[in-house]
């Protein structure tokens, strides 16, 4: 039976010959990934169902990245319950302030994830790995806690939509353009419970950042997972940071897919997501005069080096507009450390931003960047739901860092091409 890429990697790891879309199937999992606000909840459970023993210390992740450095009590108390589970099974792979940086980020950085492999993760965007061939998905607290006990997990194998991308993206179109060009074309549902598989000879014009970002934001289209083929690009990635075996799978060619969706990347503008989801999209072209009082340029989909490369390009010798707010977040301490190297973190202290040391921060209304009554941000994170980043009445709007760092300057949503 023909296969997708996904439910190759599925039926391997639950030692079947094959499997099908629907089918309910049991697999071992390479690692399991939480942060420091689902890891209590799957520490709770864990203790209520009485085990007292994990499957392997290796194979267990925790990154305490959402409310740290901690922001309140309640930050701080489950911060400290994260240390002591940590403490007590030897967890390998738990990094605290100083050595965290955003999870998504972070696990590729480490080599902690690579092709072939199941990655589960108390957090949606655990899906982010794709990029790198994996088949990876975010679980419930309650999910993370057995596969810490077992190694396990259960899957209901996903149908899939393929998409053919063709061309090159023009400059500053970059992966975050096309991911929310594409959630505006299927909508938030459009791929519900199915692997977003991407493929055709346009994959090669994208970096690794540019996958990492599409990956990431597949679960915004409602996808059980993304997943990219593995290139000589993702090969190269991998190369000095995985230091185990790793498989790669292709899909069949008689591959069943429920969708085929053709994206000429030559065509596809810089694209903003207006409030409130990330499928009510409009090109830079199409946007009248927005002013913004805040802009976020971070986060698990946009904090890597590439990014804060683009928000420099744009930001050397330029200031932020006055009554702007711009804070940059760089998504680990590596990429803190190179983005310093590269004078970016001067060129962006230079034009007037606040530069933070890595967390997901505003992202999900934590810290570091909070929205008052009636305020707009152009935020590079993933979500722009009511309340998301602040107060109800506020707005996010999803961008790329190109078009972050140029509305910073202006003052308005904008493309570089109006600073031109």
């Amino acid at each position: 039976m023909a296969m997708t890429m996904s439910q190759k990697i599925l039926a391997a790891h639950a030692g079947l010959p094959e499997v099908k879309a629907g089918q309910l199937i049991k697999a071992k999992v390479d690692m399991v990934l939480g942060n420091d606000i689902t890891t209590p909840v799957a520490i709770n459970e864990f203790e209520k169902h009485g085990f007292d023993s994990i499957f392997d210390k290796d194979k267990i992740s925790i990154v305490l990245d959402h409310f740290t450095p901690n922001k309140d009590i309640k930050a701080a108390e489950q911060s400290k319950q994260c240390r002591k589970f940590a403490s007590k099974y030897q967890i390998t792979n738990f990094f605290d302030v100083g050595e965290m940086g955003v999870e998504h980020a972070l696990l590729p950085e480490k080599g902690l994830v690579a092709s072939g492999e199941v990655i589960i993760g108390a957090d949606s965007h655990t899906c982010t790995y794709g990029a790198l061939g994996a088949f990876s998905t975010g679980v419930g607290s309650t999910d993370m806690a057995a596969g810490m006990a077992t190694g396990e997990a259960w899957f209901k194998v996903p149908a899939a939509l393929k998409f053919n991308l063709t061309s090159k993206p023009n400059k500053w179109v970059s992966g975050k353009d096309i991911i929310l060009h594409i959630i505006g074309k299927i909508g938030v549902d459009g791929a519900l419970y199915k692997s977003m598989e991407f493929v055709g000879e346009g994959v090669h014009h994208l970096s690794m950042d540019d996958r990492f970002a599409m990956a990431n934001m597949a679960i915004e289209a409602g996808a059980k997972n993304g997943i990219f083929p593995v290139d000589e690009k993702a090969k190269a990635y991998m190369k000095y940071k995985v230091t185990r075996n790793y498989n790669i799978y292709e899909a069949d060619a008689d591959a069943l897919y429920d969708e085929v969706h053709e994206m000429d990347l030559a065509t596809i503008k810089p694209t903003v997501a207006f409030p409130h989801l990330p499928s009510n999209t409009k090109t830079v072209d199409e946007i009248g005069n927005i002013n913004i009082d805040q802009v976020i340029i971070g986060s698990c989909t946009n904090g890597r080096l590439e990014d804060l490369a683009i928000a420099a390009e744009i930001l050397k010798n330029r200031k932020v507009a006055q009554g702007v707010r711009a804070i940059i977040i760089p998504a680990t301490q590596k990429i803190w450390l190179e983005a310093s190297k590269l004078g970016y973190l001067d060129t962006f202290i230079k034009a007037g931003c606040a530069v933070s040391t890595p967390t997901c921060g505003p992202c999900l209304g934590g810290h570091m960047g909070i929205m008052a009554a009636g305020e707009k941000t152009v935020a590079t994170t993933n979500r722009n739901f009511i309340g998301r980043m602040g107060h109800t009445s506020s707005e996010i709007y999803l961008a790329s860092p190109a078009v972050a760092a140029a509305s910073a300057v202006l003052g308005k949503i904008a493309a570089p091409f109006a600073l031109e």
